[in-house]
C-alpha cells in the first residue's frame, strides 16, 4: 500500500487521486514519483543517442520548459562530467506567430555558445500544436546552423498538432480535447490535466 502524508496525516494515494478528480477539476497525469522516473528515463534516452555529448547541446525553451530541462540536465550531469554538458535557455517570445494576439512577457535567453554544426536537443514541457517548437526552431538560427535538432518533450498531446512536428523523446503520450489544458506544476512536482 502506498501512503502519502498531508498535514501529518497518512492518506492512501487512491484517496488523493479521488480528491483531485472529483473536487478540483484536475486529473493527475504524473505524480511526483512518476515524474521523477520519467525525467530519469528521458535523460537516459538522450544519453543513449549522445553518449559523449561531444557535439551536443541541450536547450530548454522558456518559460515552462525550463523546469523540465533543468531536471533532465541535472540527471545527465550525474552520468557524465558536468563540464561536458552544454546547456542553454531559449526565449521564443518574439518568434511566436501569436505575438500580436496575446500579451507575452519576454524571458532571458541564456546561450553563451554557438550551435553551428552541433546536434541540438530542444527540451519543453508539453507538445500541443507545434507552434512553440516552430518558433524555437526560428530562434535557434540566431545562434548558428545546427547539424541536427531533436525534440525532447515531457508530455505529448498527440492528435492536436497544427504543424508537422513530432518529438524524438517523449515522457508520456496523452489524448486530450482542444478545450483541455496540461500543466506541469513545478512546485508540487506533478503534471495535471484540466
Amino acid at each position: 500500500m502506498f501512503l502519502i502524508t498531508i498535514n501529518n496525516k497518512a492518506h492512501h494515494v487512491g484517496a488523493l487521486y479521488y480528491f483531485y478528480e472529483n473536487f478540483t477539476g484536475l486529473k493527475l497525469i504524473l505524480n511526483e514519483q512518476q515524474l521523477d522516473i520519467t525525467i530519469k528515463r528521458l535523460a537516459n534516452q538522450v544519453l543513449e543517442n549522445h553518449l559523449d555529448l561531444e557535439n551536443t547541446v541541450l536547450i530548454g525553451i522558456q518559460p515552462r520548459g525550463i523546469y523540465v530541462s533543468d531536471r533532465i540536465v541535472a540527471e545527465i550531469k550525474k552520468e557524465v562530467a558536468p563540464e561536458k554538458v552544454k546547456y542553454g535557455k531559449l526565449d521564443i517570445t518574439f518568434y511566436r506567430d501569436d505575438i500580436r494576439n496575446q500579451l507575452h512577457v519576454p524571458n532571458k535567453t541564456d546561450i553563451n555558445f554557438s550551435i553551428e554544426g552541433c546536434q541540438v536537443v530542444l527540451i519543453d514541457d508539453v507538445l500541443y500544436t507545434g507552434r512553440t517548437i516552430r518558433a524555437a526552431l526560428d530562434a535557434l538560427l540566431d545562434f548558428g546552423r545546427p547539424d541536427k535538432v531533436e525534440l525532447c518533450i515531457l508530455v505529448d498531446r498527440r492528435f492536436n498538432r497544427q504543424l508537422p512536428i513530432q518529438p524524438d523523446y517523449v515522457g508520456k503520450y496523452i489524448d486530450t480535447i482542444t478545450s483541455q489544458k496540461v500543466k506541469v506544476i513545478a512546485d508540487q512536482h506533478e503534471v495535471v490535466l484540466y
